[in-house]
């Protein structure tokens, strides 16, 4: 099963990366592009095929390591 995971800094976070971003983008001349927030994609397969089960695990795995949930929200999406 094919687990991807969107992981984004909450809101009020200061994101230095999403600002380089869209400085950059305004230095190349695209204009009117405001509030850039930066985030994470991962992609994996995991060998469980329950979908609950798959997503708790995923899930497990964003609150142990994959996110810092005290900064960073994520959430799961899984294909069957």
């Amino acid at each position: 099963m094919k687990a991807k995971v969107h992981i984004t800094l909450k809101s009020g976070v200061l994101d230095p990366q999403g600002k380089a971003v869209q400085h950059a983008l305004s230095s190349l001349g695209f204009a009117g592009v405001d509030n850039v927030r930066q985030g994470k994609f991962i992609e994996m397969t995991v060998a469980e095929t329950d979908p609950v089960v798959a997503k708790a695990t995923v899930e497990q795995m964003c609150k142990s390591l994959l996110a810092n949930t005290v900064i960073e929200n994520y959430s799961v999406e899984l294909e069957v």
